[in-house]
């Protein structure tokens, strides 16, 4: 038996070696080449460590929290906005600056369109070849996805009200910050975000059933994250697993709605309240009118698995970094707090807010824009080139990876001086630059769900400000930590100090 092991090892060892030897020489001849064969100029830069690219480069500057460094030393390096690099085991072509985010935006559908990489589709995808399209196809294929994606959150923005979130907000802090003298910020404002998705998404209120699919969830994004490790014991392996469980629920879940449905008329669907009109209801019937195509139950619980990951996760890490921020400037409180008194003092005592207050927001929504300014949760994305094209004198093939930057203006002092400043003021009047911030994206695919998220974040600090002042209780390191996405050391434990109720 471990003769047997020991042999299997070697073998794998020697198969191992044999594989980063020609893919050692693979980067060799590909990392050298400055002109391809048809004469163009290829993008400056370096394919790095074989396997791990320059992965390791990356990681380290997302650990130390300037994760923006990983661009700007190439942008340095190369004297230029384009360059190459290897990540995540694929050579990559990066556009950066305003003029990159412009061009991506310009020519989704055209010129580039949506790309993942395999492993994030392992996960997120219980077929992750199914819908795999060639580039020259990719442009239709993108184009049905947007669409699908585009209806649905509409539907989703017609379900979402302000009274509905505020209803969720109070009874969220009812039940977590009442009587507490220390929380840690993220878990917390993950319960309620998470909570909020599942009710629209799913009309799950059950508290016991949101947490433990919460906690798949966690398991999930800490696999997204991780190294593509495909091996026992690895994050990888277990956010497999963990999507795997969420996806049959879900399916489950489905199959309930629509023996539900089935047993319901049209006239009693209108007449059923809100939560029956759910987003996942929306997805079941669809098709039904013969005007789409019908999703399959496995479709259908992919498509929610994603949903619920971006409904949740981007706005917990903007929350959580308001807080910190909100905590570390004590005049941009006390200027937020004095606006959200001013829109208490408009209604009645316990009257829901409404649109129109949100609509009072307007220097709280700065605080939030200079937050994702600083530390979006959105760095940036893939995209795949769907024919040969020049891009800043630099040839890109058709078929090839490429990955546009936020943080590449964000931090960038050209397009915002003192960048590592928190200034909400740099939003006021007209704001920043076109495609200089893009927390959101921007073109064909902008995040649709970026008003839900901003009336939930509204609504959280609303009630935050109002009910409570507060202070970091670690001084020294709780710098914020990328990985990818940005969340204070520890979560950002913080000491309450409630303010004095009224008479």
């Amino acid at each position: 038996m471990g003769f047997s092991f020991f042999l299997v090892f070697v073998a794998t060892f020697l198969l191992f070696i044999f594989l980063v030897s020609l893919y050692s020489l693979k980067l060799f001849f590909f990392d050298t080449k400055t002109t391809t064969s048809t004469g163009g100029k290829v993008p400056p830069g370096s394919l790095g460590w074989p396997i791990i690219g320059e992965g390791i480069a990356f990681y380290r500057a997302g650990k130390n929290g300037a994760p923006e460094s990983f661009f700007f030393e190439r942008i340095k390096k190369y004297s230029s906005n384009t360059f190459k690099t290897s990540l995540i085991g694929e050579s990559i072509t990066v556009l950066c600056g305003a003029a990159g985010n412009e061009f991506i935006f310009a020519n989704e559908r055209k010129l580039v369109t949506i790309w993942l990489p395999p492993s994030i589709k392992k996960i997120l995808n219980s077929n992750p070849n199914q819908h795999q399209k060639s580039p020259s196809s990719g442009s239709a294929a993108g184009e049905d996805e947007t669409k699908m994606y585009r209806k649905f959150s509409n539907h989703l923005v017609k379900l979402v009200n302000v009274g509905l979130i505020d209803t969720i907000a109070r009874k969220h802090f009812e039940e977590n910050w009442e009587n507490q003298k220390e929380v840690t910020v993220y878990p917390l404002v993950k319960n309620y975000t998470f909570c909020l998705a599942c009710w629209l998404i799913l009309s799950i209120d059950d508290r016991t059933r949101v947490e433990e699919l919460s906690k798949l969830f966690g398991i999930v994004m800490a696999g997204l994250m991780s190294v593509p490790i495909n091996l026992p014991g690895t994050k990888f392996r277990r956010a497999i697993k963990a999507a795997k469980i969420v996806r049959k629920d879900l399916v489950t879940l489905i199959r309930q709605r629509k023996m539900e449905l089935s047993t319901t008329s049209s006239f009693t669907m209108e007449k059923k309240p809100l939560n029956k009109q759910d987003l996942l209801t929306q997805m079941i019937l669809s098709g039904e009118d013969g005007e789409d195509n019908v999703m399959s139950e496995t479709d259908i619980a992919d498509k929610i698995l994603g949903l619920l990951l971006g409904g949740h996760e981007p706005p917990t890490v903007v929350i959580t970094c308001i807080m910190k921020h909100l905590a570390e400037h004590p005049e941009v409180y006390n200027e937020v707090l004095k606006e959200q008194t001013d829109v208490i003092k408009s209604k009645a005592p316990g009257e829901l807010l409404n649109s129109d207050d949100i609509q009072k927001m307007k220097y709280s929504w700065n605080v939030a824009c200079e937050s994702m300014r600083l530390a979006t949760s959105s760095s940036g994305a893939f995209r795949q080139a769907l024919s040969d094209f020049t891009y800043e004198g630099y040839h890109v093939a058709k078929g090839s990876k490429i990955y546009w930057s936020s943080l590449s203006t964000h931090k960038n002092p050209e397009y915002f001086p003192e960048p590592e400043k928190f200034k909400p003021s740099r939003f006021e009047g007209d704001g920043p630059a076109p495609f200089t911030y893009i927390p959101f994206g921007g073109g064909p695919r902008m995040c649709p769900g970026r008003e839900y998220a901003k009336l939930e974040i509204l609504v959280f600090i609303h009630h935050a400000v109002i009910k409570y002042r507060w202070e970091k209780l670690l001084s020294g390191d709780d710098k914020l930590i990328f990985n990818p996405l940005p969340l204070p050391v520890q979560g950002l434990p913080i000491r309450l100090h409630p303010h004095p109720t009224k008479k």
